[in-house]
């Protein structure tokens, strides 16, 4: 109908009869084109305010992130190929000699409707990965390595599919050639497959996720996971540097992962200074008198016979431990006699601390320790350390 229309008019406008065809061809293929544009215009009008009114409705956050406008206007991409593909058959159903351009243009739109398509999916898929980010539970998850392979078969899938349009071939024919060239192409991807199997390794036996600490000295590693990716794990040290390891080297080998003190809500600390054996010795009568009715020597008070000064300053920091508010009750707590050696009687402090933060950890643990060189004094009892100049300078 509108072909006759056209060429009606062409023929009003004197146009010669053996030129007519050719116009008419030409007239419809831009008004295909306008057309194509117009579609894409209106769709992305209507298919942007639709989904943007049902997302704003929902009181989800996960939404706005995975139906946001570069998914809906990557959707709407896909909507001028695909009416051109419909319709140009009946543009060129009448020009016989031109179906060889109809067959190219038919090739070219299907490819870009292929090409269109990759994108839209990958946009999904970032999307998708972004929503994850506002889920407690999935963002634990080292999904990162996921989203990048799904990427990554939908870019293989749509790049086989193309090839195929090229050759005219179906895309299993393809795939079994590439079968044969497969030990080529696990050399060439072997980083990615490496990383991929460590990822799944990683993330199904929840041993790594972004925001653990891990240590891994034989790389470097003493810090914050930051990214984990399908081929590559970044870390940034506490000095401020960032390493970046394959994620197989962390399945193949040791790592320390910190995340169970943290979750725990206690942190342990495992300390120990030596004693010097010629200041173990009893308790003297101003000791004795000076301790009487503490809280800790009630306990030493009804044992018989002479009190030794160390047993007396451990039960002392057993007590002091005990009731400090910034030492966790609810875990092991002891304070204990090691292996005695030429440096003396170790006394070790075990416990752990209230709370996971590195800064708030040292400084409880470096006040409890002063405390414990200061109190050392109270029981008679002499810290050993190894002479330095000023003692032989005093001896002398």
């Amino acid at each position: 109908m509108i072909g006759s229309f056209i060429k009606d008019t062409l023929i009003s406008m004197g146009v010669a009869s053996s030129h007519i065809q050719d116009w008419t061809l030409l007239i419809e293929l831009v008004i295909l084109l306008i057309f194509a544009a117009l579609s894409y215009l209106l769709a992305r009008f209507i298919l942007i305010a639709a989904v943007h009114k049902i997302v704003v409705r929902t009181k989800a956050s996960w939404d706005d992130e995975l139906f946001n406008k570069r998914l809906t206007s990557s959707a709407c991409h896909i909507v001028p190929p695909v009416l051109m593909l419909i319709f140009l058959p009946y543009v060129f159903e009448n020009n016989i000699e031109y179906q060889s351009v109809l067959l190219i243009s038919e090739k070219i739109l299907n490819i870009c409707i292929v090409l269109a398509s990759i994108r839209f999916i990958n946009v999904f898929l970032n999307s998708a990965y972004n929503a994850s980010l506002h889920s407690e539970t999935l963002s634990r998850h080292p999904l990162k390595g996921l989203l990048q392979l799904l990427k990554l078969i939908n870019i293989c899938v749509g790049v086989i599919i193309i090839i195929s349009l090229l050759i005219n071939k179906n895309p299993l024919y393809i795939l079994s050639g590439l079968g044969a060239s497969a030990a080529i192409l696990m050399l060439v991807f072997k980083d990615t497959i490496l990383g991929l199997v460590a990822g799944v390794q990683l993330s199904a036996n929840d041993m790594l996720k972004p925001g653990d600490w891990i240590t891994a000295p034989k790389h470097g590693v003493d810090g914050i996971v930051t990214d984990l990716s399908l081929t590559t794990v970044k870390v940034r040290n506490w000095d401020m540097t960032t390493v970046t390891i394959p994620p197989y080297s962390l399945v193949s080998e040791s790592f320390q992962n910190w995340r169970g003190m943290r979750d725990s809500g206690g942190r342990r600390v495992k300390r120990s200074i030596n004693i010097d054996f010629n200041s173990v010795t009893f308790l003297n009568e101003e000791q004795l008198a000076e301790f009487a009715g503490k809280e800790w020597f009630k306990e030493l008070a009804s044992e018989e016979g002479p009190i030794v000064n160390l047993h007396a300053f451990r039960l002392y920091l057993e007590h002091y431990l005990k009731n400090h508010k910034d030492v966790n009750e609810n875990m092991p707590l002891l304070v204990r006699q090691l292996q005695p050696s030429n440096y003396g009687v170790p006394l070790e402090l075990y416990f752990f601390t209230a709370t996971t933060v590195w800064f708030d950890y040292e400084r409880i643990l470096a006040k409890i320790l002063e405390h414990m060189f200061a109190m050392a004094h109270s029981f008679g009892l002499k810290i050993f350390q190894s002479p330095s100049g000023l003692d032989i300078k005093d001896i002398k």
